[in-house]
Formats: structure tokens, C-alpha cells, sequence
């Protein structure tokens, strides 16, 4: 038997606004090292199985950014990337990947994963993960549960039951005997001293056996899956899924399935679900802050101080966040972090694009800063990729200034192409096709001015793209 693995990278990450937003997910930002989460994700499961036997599931409008995080760590991943065009909760995704890895190998071992935790103590975790395996070979649905150290409120937990027969590992496994939602803090103590675990959303099983289970109490996710694979038009497949159920795997099997197990696992464990978690995952100053950017404290203590452009300061206050973007910025209680998703429904209300992107975009061909934007015009700093190239495009509402600031930019414009070095600029008239390239080894960067009655990101007609994303 093979062993696999599943990375779940969809979600928006609300409660890490305004770092974290719809474009931009936590699970693709770094905020605990150098790697983004999901990269750290992908090289805890390296550990353990092979990089082609990774699958990832994320959303279509993370697909590119997704593929390019993966294969900075290996390219062997890229293939396995599995993109919903609507999210429908955990267990389809888990369903639609487990069908694909089925067709390879009806007996694999598989284990499921959020992209967005943090794991510290890996020689811990790859034990229990060992553990669970063995359980999920005798037909078990196998969780990891967490052993809780407070009276979490933001958690599901589980109560185990008997324990089972002992495994070559050494750590008891035991039968689950109830999942319960996240409860309020009264209850959540009362869990801790009946011995109740956090449920972290790991799962272990066989292929086969999964599937058997998603016949016997989803079917109608059963057949969508089995349908999904014998169409064969984008248009098709996106119809299928998105009438898919919105059921998690919790509710749509866990909590109905007769062999369900539990390993008890401390390794240091968190969901990163807050900002006053991304505080206790940080290192100290001797005021006990969390520090990062460029920040000057006085009388400051026990707060998370986070910058990502300009100089933060703070004098004479305890037990604070503060999260500064180019374009949005967050004070609050430390303690109210897990409210935040309140908050940023309000701010969609009044400035919606602050919840779904950032001054910096991320394409597949590289990125985009909105360097300012008024009553018709908009000012760009564009960066593309070595190798990369834009689409072969056109705008009906308004016209570009070029001006290159470094690198060699190969432009079309109509059915002309010319290169342009540094310093150079062009113009490209409104409903002309144009295309910027990057044919070099260096990345290409561009000033670009927009002019016209409309200049929003939807006026735009792809002809040709290196990408699929041609207009209909």
C-alpha cells in the first residue's frame, strides 16, 4: 500500500484581515517564517510521502499562485493541483481528490490536511500520522486529535471512548465516541477535565473505504464525483460541482460513519485563526511583543505590532494587535481577535475591495501594485516574471503609457512587435491588441498609466493566454 496526502488550501482567512484577504489567503502568506504556510505544509508531508503523491485542492482564482508556492518546494506537486470553481466545504474536495487518487490506487493510505496550520513538534506529528495509518488500514476513518492546553472556544472537540489494540508505534488510539461544535467557555473547561481533544481536521483512511462511506451516507456526492470524471468540458465540470452539497467532512461523514477512531497527538499545534494566535506562534522582545516591520515602541507590552509598509509606533499601551498594509490598518484587543470576521463585514459594506485584494496582486505571470487610482485614471508598477507573458488582450474604455524601469519589455501592439529597454516608453490606443512580454532571465518592470471613461480590472478581452483564460 501506498501512502498519499491531501492539502486543502481554500478559505479566505477573515480573521487575519486586513493581511489575509479573498485573493490573498493566509494560507498563502508567510507569517510565521520564510515559507508561506502552505509551502510549510507541503514540506511537513514530505516527510512522510512522496511529492507526486501530494494533491492539493484550492479554489480557481488561487490555482496559479497555488501552483507556483508548490513548485518552489517540488515540482512533482504541480500536476496533482485540483481546482474547485466554487468552494463547497470539506468533504467534496476531499471527496473529488480521493476519487482521482482511487483511480490510480484503490488501496492507498491517505491523509487529509489543512494548508493554513502551524505543526512545531513535526517528529511528533509524523508518529501519530504513522499511528493513524495503521488504524485506517483496518477500515478506520482515523483522526488526529489534539490534546488541548486551554479552554479553547473557537474549536470542535472530540470525545474518545475505548481504547483500541495496541500498534507498533506505541501511542493508544482510541474509538471516537461523540464530535461536538465549538463550545462556550464554561463547557470548553468542563471538555478539558473529562479528557476531550481538540479536533484538528486530520484524517486518515483507506481510498476504498472512504469511498464505500461516501456511497453508503452521501451519495449524492458519490454520483456528482463519479460524474465530474466523464465530462469533459471545463463548463460541464464547473456545473457538476457547483451543485454539489456544502457539507464538511465532520458532519458528512465523521459524525455518521461506525468506525471512527482518534490518535491523541501534542505537537504543538495551531490553526493560526486569529491574530492573538499569530501572537503566541511569534518570538518575544523583552516587553513580551511580538514584533515585525518597521516598528518603535515605547511602554508597550504584550501586544502584536505587524507592518508590511511605513514606520508603526506605539507608546503607552498592553495587549494590543495592530496589522499595517499599504492600504488598511487594524487595532484591537488582543483578546476580541477571534470578533475580527464582525468587523470586516462591516468594512465590506463600506470599502468591499479592501476585503477581497491588495495594492499588490498576484498573477501567474507575476504581480501588480496600484500605485494610485482617481476619476479616470489608474497608475500601475508591473512586474513580470522571467519567461512570462501577459495576455494577448484589449480594452474598450481606455488607453496605456508604458514606461520600462527595469528589464527588456517585447510588446505587441496590433501587429506590431518591438522591445523596449530601460527608459524607453510606448502607448497602446484603447481596442488595440497588445501582449507584454518578458522573453529575458530578469524580472521586467513597468510603469503603466491608464487613461479613460473607465478603468476598472474588468475591462478586459483576452484573445491568447499562456494561462487558459481567454474571454468567451
Amino acid at each position: 500500500m501506498k501512502n498519499y496526502a491531501i492539502i486543502l488550501c481554500g478559505g479566505s482567512g477573515t480573521r487575519l484581515w486586513p493581511l489575509s484577504r479573498t485573493l490573498r489567503p493566509k494560507q498563502l502568506l508567510a507569517l510565521n517564517g520564510t515559507q508561506t504556510l502552505l509551502q510549510q505544509t507541503l514540506t511537513r508531508l514530505t516527510a512522510h510521502v512522496a511529492a507526486a503523491n501530494v494533491y492539493t485542492v484550492t479554489h480557481q482564482d488561487h490555482k496559479f499562485e497555488v501552483k507556483g508556492q508548490l513548485a518552489e518546494i517540488d515540482n512533482a506537486t504541480v500536476p496533482n493541483v485540483l481546482a474547485e470553481s466554487v468552494a463547497r466545504n470539506t468533504l467534496p474536495a476531499i471527496a473529488w481528490a480521493v476519487s482521482q487518487i482511487h483511480d490510480k490506487d484503490p488501496q492507498a493510505i491517505i491523509g487529509v490536511f489543512a494548508s493554513d496550520h502551524a505543526i512545531q513538534n513535526q517528529t511528533a506529528f509524523l508518529k501519530a500520522w504513522a499511528s493513524a495509518e495503521i488504524t485506517a488500514k483496518q477500515g478506520y476513518l482515523t483522526l488526529l486529535g489534539i490534546h488541548p492546553h486551554e479552554p479553547a472556544t473557537g474549536y470542535g472537540y472530540i470525545k474518545p471512548a475505548d481504547l483500541l489494540e495496541a500498534n507498533p508505534t506505541g501511542l493508544p488510539i482510541y474509538k471516537v465516541q461523540q464530535f461536538v461544535e465549538k463550545p462556550d467557555r464554561a463547557t470548553a473547561q468542563q471538555y478539558l477535565a473529562d479528557g476531550y481533544l481538540w479536533n484538528s481536521g486530520m484524517f486518515v483512511f483507506k481510498a476504498d473505504i472512504f469511498l464505500d462511506m461516501l456511497l453508503q451516507y452521501q451519495p449524492d456526492i458519490f454520483n456528482k464525483i463519479s460524474h465530474l470524471k466523464t465530462v469533459k468540458s471545463l463548463e460541464e465540470q464547473a456545473e457538476i460541482y457547483q451543485n454539489m452539497p456544502n457539507i464538511s467532512m465532520d458532519v458528512g461523514l465523521a459524525e455518521k460513519a461506525d468506525k471512527v477512531a482518534v490518535v491523541p497527538v501534542d505537537m504543538a499545534w495551531s490553526d493560526l485563526g486569529s491574530w492573538d494566535s499569530i501572537y503566541q506562534n511569534q518570538p518575544k522582545d523583552a516587553q513580551n511583543n511580538a514584533v515585525h516591520g518597521e516598528v518603535v515602541t515605547q511602554d508597550t507590552y504584550n501586544s502584536l505590532l505587524w507592518t508590511d509598509t511605513g514606520l508603526l509606533a506605539t507608546l503607552g499601551v498592553s495587549n494590543i494587535a495592530v496589522i499595517q498594509t499599504a492600504d488598511a490598518t487594524i487595532v484591537c484587543d488582543r483578546a476580541r481577535s477571534e470578533d475580527i470576521k464582525a468587523l470586516v463585514g462591516a468594512v465590506k459594506l463600506k470599502r468591499p475591495e479592501l476585503t477581497e485584494i491588495h495594492q499588490t496582486v498576484f498573477r501567474p505571470w507575476g504581480s501588480y501594485t496600484v500605485l494610485e487610482e482617481g476619476a479616470n485614471f489608474k497608475i500601475k508598477r508591473i512586474v513580470v516574471n522571467p519567461g512570462e507573458k501577459l495576455s494577448m488582450q484589449m480594452h474598450k474604455h481606455r488607453s496605456e503609457h508604458w514606461v520600462v524601469v527595469s528589464g527588456v519589455a517585447t510588446i505587441t501592439n496590433n501587429e506590431i512587435e518591438f522591445t523596449l529597454q530601460e527608459n524607453q516608453s510606448t502607448y497602446i490606443s484603447k481596442t488595440h491588441r497588445h501582449r507584454l512580454a518578458n522573453l529575458g532571465d530578469k524580472p521586467l518592470a513597468i510603469i503603466e498609466v491608464q487613461c479613460g471613461d473607465y478603468v476598472g480590472e474588468d475591462d478586459i478581452v483576452r484573445f491568447d493566454d499562456h494561462y487558459g483564460r481567454t474571454t468567451s
